[in-house]
């Protein structure tokens, strides 16, 4: 087993998107709260979500590991819509917004990392 993943780049483009669009969102006078809380449900929940299928992917039973990946999933969506929605209402809309618009980009990059990716997990090369 390689001790380095020459897609890690890609695999964690979701987490470097975020991480740059900090000077776009200080440059532009963007919301800084709701991007700072956005940010960080987000990259919170990235890390425990990789965390978590790395330790299912060393279960031996099936439902085990689709119970952990399910409670994974549904635990970021309800970190981060729970996080956006404290925003909005403490914070301001415009600062829900923010958090929203970081999320959705974000989603959008994993979204489309995994679809690409997938494949090449499943069919390693020998």
């Amino acid at each position: 087993m390689p001790t380095s993943d020459p897609l890690a780049v890609v695999r964690y483009l979701d987490i470097a998107v975020v991480l740059l669009a900090a000077p776009f969102v200080l440059l532009t006078g963007a919301p800084l709260l709701g991007y700072l809380a956005g940010a960080g449900a987000w990259i919170v929940t990235r890390v425990a979500g990789v965390a978590v299928e790395r330790y299912a992917r060393g279960r031996n039973d099936p439902r085990a590991v689709v119970g952990m990946s399910f409670a994974v999933l549904m635990g970021r969506a309800w970190v981060v819509g729970l996080t956006i929605l404290a925003v909005g209402l403490t914070a301001g809309r415009e600062d829900g917004l923010m958090a929203a618009l970081l999320a959705l980009v974000a989603f959008t990059v994993y979204l489309a990392t995994s679809l690409i990716l997938r494949p090449l997990e499943r069919n390693p090369r020998p």
